[in-house]
């Protein structure tokens, strides 16, 4: 028996029993339940150990004042201001050791939103009405597990008894887990890549391993490094090889693998040792063909899998992304190095391949190179971004930046 403390959220107006019934269960497993209420107008049906007006309180509005006019549009962010402030606290100071949540629409956006305040690793399980299609807004880009309750939440009944003793067996046994997300005595190396430049970022993850490095690779398709920035935030990496910076093309024209407004620029600001290349920076992904807008009629399409179709930049789109580039990293602070392999940024932009185009690249590098702060040093190489020697030299660049660091 673990003995450790999970936080339950639910609106005990509505969720009550079944609260009690997971207050039940996980005292089973030797643990106990922290029940936070987030319920709003009606009367609890459990006891909470943390109370509505607790919540209200936390969120920066006393309950009194939002039953004056009670609305979701009012009530729903103070009790998810005030869930996420309660939790990350208990979470900061040890007194809780996973989150446990039930809920329709409502309950898993405010519960997700106190979820992702919390940092990886930290036990989270999500019960949910709305867990079998798509649970992008609720999971984003945190650890969330999310459970399909099959049926509304809505009483007691063999299938629910069933599910709620899952959730509650799930959140324990993550939370008896001892091992810790801790930095070692090197630095863990974030490595971004996407399907046409695999094989580079596959090479350099293997040296980087070879000598001594633990790395953590990420999909660049804009949640991939929209999490491997957080993790940056949270402590958790300590250098990055940007291999794949498609994400930032693909956040400036509305395309699918868009990286948010913040890609590209938080290794920077907190100093981290990064090489970045251009890694498939030229191409947009949308759907299948007949999703990509009526502006590209007339480009050169490549499609990558039945569902995923990449399209080419050309010369001025290309000139602007340099642009965009170096002005996102404009706050670096840290050694950087920019390396590019003028040979080709993925393997459909190789001499004989259809995305090749040495013109369009070489705005990219001139306007990047016009524009870069002059703490970032940019290496060119004639060759592309899978041959094993660029891989192998960014790799090596990278580490003489960290060995820098820390000498």
């Amino acid at each position: 028996m673990s003995g450790k403390t999970i936080a339950v959220l639910a609106t005990l107006d509505t969720k009550g029993r079944e609260t009690e019934y997971l207050r039940e269960q996980i005292a089973r497993f030797g643990d106990q339940a922290l029940v936070i209420d987030t319920g709003v107008t009606g009367e609890p049906a459990a006891r909470p150990d943390i109370s509505r007006q607790q919540v209200a309180e936390a969120g920066g509005m006393p309950l009194e004042k939002i039953l004056e006019s009670p609305s979701r549009e009012v009530a729903a962010p103070v009790m998810a201001a005030g869930a996420t402030a309660i939790v990350t606290r208990l979470a900061t100071e040890g007194r809780i050791h996973g989150i446990l949540s039930i809920g329709g629409t409502q309950g898993t956006t405010l519960s997700t939103k106190a979820m992702r305040a919390l940092p990886y690793g930290f036990p989270k399980v999500m019960v949910s009405t709305m867990a079998s299609g798509n649970v992008g807004p609720w999971v984003d880009i945190k650890d969330i597990t999310m459970m399909f309750s099959v049926t509304d939440i809505m009483g007691l009944n063999p299938v629910m008894r069933r599910i709620l003793a899952n959730a509650a067996g799930a959140v324990c046994g993550m939370a008896a887990a001892e091992l810790k997300l801790a930095r070692g005595e090197k630095p863990l190396v974030a490595v971004t890549t996407v399907g046409i430049t695999t094989k580079g970022a596959m090479k350099a993850a293997e040296l980087l391993e070879q000598a001594g490095y633990e790395t953590i690779i990420f999909h660049a398709i804009g949640a991939g490094g929209r999490a491997m920035e957080q993790m940056m935030k949270e402590g958790l990496i300590g250098a990055v090889l940007d291999y794949s910076t498609i994400e930032v093309s693909n956040e400036m024209y509305h395309a699918l693998l868009a990286g948010g407004a913040e890609r590209l620029t938080t290794a920077g600001k907190l100093g981290l040792p990064q090489v970045l290349c251009p890694g498939a920076i030229e191409v947009l992904v949308y759907n299948e063909p007949e999703t990509v807008p009526p502006k590209y009629a007339g480009r050169t399409l490549i499609r990558h899998s039945p569902q995923i179709t990449d399209l080419r930049l050309n010369k001025e789109e290309m000139a602007e992304v340099g642009r965009e580039v170096a002005r996102r990293l404009q706050s670096t602070t840290g050694r950087a190095v920019f390396m590019i392999p003028t040979g080709g940024y993925d393997s459909y932009a190789v001499k004989g391949k259809g995305f090749y185009d040495p013109e369009s690249d070489a705005a990219f590098v001139a306007e990047l190179k016009a524009n870069l702060p002059k703490g970032i040093r940019v290496v060119e190489r004639d060759t592309h971004i899978e041959d094993p020697a660029f891989a192998a030299e960014a790799v090596q660049t990278l580490i003489a930046l960290i060995e820098g660091r820390r000498k």
